[in-house]
């Protein structure tokens, strides 16, 4: 990680270092200043309060260095991917935290072919910011800003375009939990247009609400809405619309790695999977691997964050790759992980086996898994800690075959993830707490 750029963009508490109006102007001129004569930068934003102020200081950035912004206003972070492209775009940036709190905010980039950045890319961006704005432009050199009054509906057409025809108007019943976020105003029109008996949820965004007690990460409210409603499925996005996490017919809650194992199954029937190969990252679990195994599908496991899940779907040429958080990837479609997209895929795979979600997603057994995030002082490397490291292999030798250890740090927080899969619950509870009390010890 660099000084700034975490797994994903820089993130923190806006108006706190390093989350500041100032790094936003800096972040936007070093973009400009880095992609040649008058670039073409799009911007979106989620629905945080601080997302307007960030955005203005962003494009200030970026048009004092000469740039032009093209303003897509409050968009999910996948239709910035998208627009990037079909707009002509040489680069595009979202100010979003994402799932964290609203308090927080965050600026991630895309390149003008709608992918994340590489990590030279990143510490080549962060010179640029430390070296500072150098010779700006003046009169008509400056940038300018355009607004994008139609970005929303683009992305919207885009992703009905990518269901299958001969699947639309099923009337089906469905509920969509939205997170008071950035897809509020896109993601029940896409499955309305495609069919869907649609309820939506916590699509009301104030600008203080988004993610709070709603979307990918608190699933009850979604959960509750589907049993009353007597609904087949249930889709909870985060704030920014790039992850995915659903809720079978009975208002259980089915994980990334599950709806990555239903979807690499069919897309396998159907001769959709070349080379038989799905990616995901170190965290998925360990009932994944075995899913796979099974099913004949070649796992790919790679580090935690999107863009290495797409490094190696590039490298391998797998068709779908996600994250257990529910960052999925379906490259016949997009560049980068999307929260209705997925949502879509998913839907378009129970109608198409006429089954449950209960039953698809059984096919595949969760280990019990637990996961301690531990707030810390510093981030020394963990091979350094020898507590820490005995309490690791303790855990590893009781376990065996049938469980499995992570330990590393957030890439955007200061916090260490203890992550222990386990054959038992009572047990995998206890290992995850006693390697996060040695962690504790030593560098809480």
């Amino acid at each position: 990680m660099g000084k700034w750029f975490g797994t994903d963009g820089i993130r923190g508490v806006a108006n706190r270092d390093p989350m500041t109006v100032e790094m936003a102007v800096a972040v936007g001129r070093a973009v400009a200043s880095t992609l040649g004569e008058r670039p073409r930068i799009a911007v979106g934003m989620d629905t945080r309060r601080s997302g307007p102020m960030l955005r203005a200081a962003l494009a200030a950035g970026i048009c004092s260095a000469g740039g032009e912004v093209l303003d897509l206003g409050v968009v999910p972070t996948p239709a910035v991917a998208l627009l990037v492209r079909t707009l002509g775009a040489q680069a595009g940036v979202v100010i979003s935290a994402s799932h964290n709190a609203f308090p927080d905010n965050g600026i991630k980039l895309f390149s003008g072919e709608g992918r994340k950045l590489p990590d030279a890319t990143e510490s080549a961006m962060e010179a640029a910011i430390e070296a500072g704005p150098g010779e700006l432009p003046t009169g008509g050199a400056i940038g300018g800003v355009t607004i994008v009054d139609d970005a929303a509906r683009r992305y919207v057409d885009f992703l009905v375009d990518a269901f299958p025809r001969e699947l639309a108007g099923s009337g089906t019943p469905i509920v969509l939990d939205c997170a008071n976020g950035a897809t509020f105003a896109v993601a029940a029109p896409a499955f309305e247009a495609i069919g869907a008996d649609v309820t939506v949820i916590h699509a009301s965004p104030d600008g203080v609400n988004i993610n709070v007690e709603c979307g990918s990460q608190h699933t009850a409210d979604l959960s509750a809405a589907v049993r009353e409603r007597g609904a087949r499925l249930g889709l909870a996005f985060d704030g920014d619309g790039d992850r995915l996490i659903a809720v079978d017919e009975r208002g259980e809650t089915i994980t990334g790695d599950q709806i990555l194992a239903v979807l690499s199954r069919d897309m396998k029937a159907r001769g959709c999977l070349p080379g038989d190969i799905a990616v995901s990252t170190v965290m998925s679990n360990l009932g994944l691997r075995r899913f796979l195994e099974r099913e004949g599908i070649r796992h790919v496991t790679t580090a935690v964050g999107d863009r290495y899940v797409r490094e190696a779907m590039d490298e391998t040429g797998a068709a779908i790759g996600g994250e257990d958080s529910g960052h999925m990837i379906l490259a016949e479609h997009h560049t980068t992980g999307d929260g209705v997209l997925t949502g879509l895929a998913l839907f378009a795979c129970m109608l198409r086996a006429d089954e449950p979600l209960s039953a698809l997603a059984s096919a595949m057994t969760v280990f019990p898994q637990r996961l301690v995030n531990i707030p810390v002082t510093s981030k020394p490397d963990l091979e350094t800690l020898p507590d820490v490291q005995a309490a690791i292999a303790r855990v590893e030798a009781d376990f065996g075959d049938d469980g499995r250890v992570l330990v590393r740090y957030s890439g955007t927080e200061l916090k260490c993830r203890v992550m222990v899969e386990g054959p038992a619950a009572d047990a995998t509870e206890s290992a995850a707490e006693s390697i996060a009390a040695a962690v504790r010890d030593a560098i809480g």
